[in-house]
């Protein structure tokens, strides 16, 4: 009879070991190749959209950064992103200024002032708005909302136009950048608030808890533990959401007038983004017109680009926020 070898008593755990720690190499070589892969698909969007670029950009006759107008497919080619530059700016910072402090409050409420079935309700509600289709909430604002929006609009001319921004000489309240941001500010609510709320309840309990028994009120034990904390957490939010508010394309070009001139006075009727020109345009462009499209979605490809690796370098220099010191 053959004799039987005696097996140590570690070898199973010797054998799961190897076995995990070649799982662990294979996890993260496709790990690392999915992110590679990300990185040569963006890069090549990139490349791809700066060489169709490129005739448009040999045509023009006019400064592409500063010029206003838009007649690409003219001859001669005279066209440049100015008025669309503004625009597209100038809606989106009205959109952050209404948005981000209301996300903040609502996502404040969520985790430390309502209950947990309340809590539970107001989180869906919120969250379900980020699944309405771009084009509902354009055909929203341009039939229900601006019609309401004029009064405001009309006070704000009254009693603040003064300032240069709520000025309206025309007195025509219509189609406005103003109604275009107030649009876009609805729309990424619900991305700021989704990612406040989870930074907020990322909070360490045994700080908050610290905080109260040392007397704090609730306002305080916010202001003096959550809001350091979530400090980074929130600015990412709120660049998350500057994100869509920049690339927003159907809403804003149901609501807008494709104006093609700088108008300081965001109540007036007029103005244009990069997005929304984009869709009224490309029907329509020549060969120079597409080309000149393109160099504008170049253009809002390296803006959101600069502004998602903002977001992403905020994050990281938080440890706590990251994940890093866990």
């Amino acid at each position: 009879m053959a004799q039987l070898t005696e097996i140590p008593p570690d070898a199973g755990t010797a054998i799961r070991g190897a076995s995990t720690r070649r799982g662990d190499r294979i996890f993260l070589g496709l790990s690392r190749g999915a992110g590679i892969l990300m990185l040569c698909i963006t890069g090549g969007i990139g490349l791809f959209l700066a060489w169709k670029a490129i005739p448009s950009l040999q045509a023009d006759t006019a400064n592409f950064f500063t010029e206003e107008k838009w007649f690409p497919d003219a001859n001669p080619s005279v066209f440049g992103i100015a008025a669309l530059m503004f625009g597209t700016l100038m809606t989106a910072a009205i959109a952050m200024v209404l948005a981000v402090p209301v996300a903040i409050g609502i996502a404040l409420f969520i985790t430390h002032y309502a209950s947990k079935r309340l809590a539970s309700g107001m989180a869906f509600t919120v969250d379900l708005l980020a699944a309405v289709p771009s084009i509902i909430f354009g055909l929203w604002g341009l039939e229900f909302l601006m019609p309401h929006m004029e009064g405001i609009a009309e006070w704000l001319n009254t009693y603040f136009g003064w300032i240069p921004l709520f000025a309206n000489p025309q007195e025509v309240y219509t189609k406005s950048i103003f109604v275009a941001g107030v649009v876009l500010a609805i729309m990424i609510l619900p991305t700021i608030s989704a990612v406040t709320r989870e930074v907020f309840r990322q909070v360490p309990q045994g700080n908050i808890e610290a905080s109260l028994a040392l007397g704090a009120t609730r306002w305080e034990m916010i202001r003096m533990v959550v809001f350091p904390f979530g400090k980074p957490g929130m600015i990412s939010a709120a660049m998350l959401g500057l994100g869509r508010a920049l690339g927003e394309t159907i809403a804003v070009a149901l609501i807008l007038s494709a104006v093609f001139e700088i108008n300081w006075h965001i109540t007036e009727p007029g103005g244009n983004t990069f997005a929304a020109n984009i869709a009224l345009k490309w029907n329509e462009a020549g060969p120079i017109g597409l080309s000149a499209l393109i160099a504008s979605g170049f253009v809002l490809f390296i803006i959101t680009l600069l502004v998602n690796m903002g977001a992403r370098l905020i994050v990281a220099r938080r440890r706590e926020f990251s994940g890093a010191s866990s």
